[in-house]
């Protein structure tokens, strides 16, 4: 399995990463399996650099919040209007998200009132399907399993296994019990920093580095530990820092356009 982060800014774009996206693939009956994990600002530039977008197998949502969905309405576009799309094309492209994901992407996109109100107006393109919590399903090779974790909207992390090895991306969370299972045993663990100890008291919306790091160690067998989602307003040293005061090994730093190996 192999992950490349095509975004990992926090809470909205900067100047050296689009918000939320990530790449995830591995090798299944003859050829590439790409799962895309969250679709934020300015993630669909560089997402077409590393794949044909039609390439896309299936697209998770963690949750509706613009830095991790709103580049969805572009996908649309390619989607409907690209002209390799012959007429009686009908695959739609799986995109598994929170209860009201196809309405509310419906809403980002329209441009007259009626389009609005209709939820089904992108179901010709994709194929609106809903997360449960600790309900798994299957994308080629890869087995995903939602947990639903502690944001102020309807959020989830996902635990993605293929390959015998797993890769479990928090999403938007703070601590909550339900990282212990989503964590545990994870080859790499790909977590949410956006706050600081220090600074940011605020419960219930993100994790720090220092959290983050609690929650691996206290969840079990975690082999690696990388943060992402750090807005660009944070030195991305002092959430590695915070991180290393409890985590037993190195800390990693998620960087866009980078891929490793899982």
């Amino acid at each position: 399995m192999r992950l490349t982060v095509v975004g990992c800014a926090g809470s909205f774009a900067g100047p050296d990463s689009p918000a939320s996206c990530y790449l995830v693939q591995a090798q299944h009956k003859g050829r590439t399996w790409n799962l895309v994990l969250d679709l934020g600002n300015g993630a669909l530039g560089p997402l077409q650099a590393l794949i044909d977008l039609h390439d896309i197998d299936a697209l998770v949502l963690s949750h509706l919040h613009p830095d991790h969905c709103m580049d969805v309405t572009g996908l649309f576009v390619v989607q409907k209007y690209h002209p390799s799309r012959a007429p009686e094309d009908t695959r739609r492209l799986p995109v598994y998200g929170p209860q009201d994901t196809a309405a509310r992407l419906v809403r980002a996109n329209a441009v007259t009132l009626s389009e609005s109100k209709d939820p089904h107006g992108m179901d010709p393109e994709f194929d609106f399907r809903v997360l449960t919590h600790k309900e798994p399903f299957t994308v080629g090779p890869f087995r995903v399993t939602p947990f639903r974790v502690n944001h102020p909207v309807e959020a989830y992390g996902v635990r993605v296994e293929a390959d015998d090895t797993v890769l479990v991306y928090t999403g938007d969370t703070d601590d909550t019990p339900v990282l212990d299972e989503l964590l545990t045993g994870a080859d790499l663990a790909l977590t949410d920093s956006a706050y600081q100890e220090e600074r940011d008291a605020i419960s219930g919306i993100h994790l720090s580095g220092r959290r983050a790091a609690t929650a691996a160690v206290r969840a079990g067998d975690v082999k690696r530990l990388m943060l992402t989602h750090i807005p660009v307003w944070n030195d991305p040293a002092e959430c590695v820092a915070e991180a290393t005061e409890v985590w037993p090994g190195d800390v990693e730093l998620a960087r866009a356009g980078q891929t490793y190996e899982i």
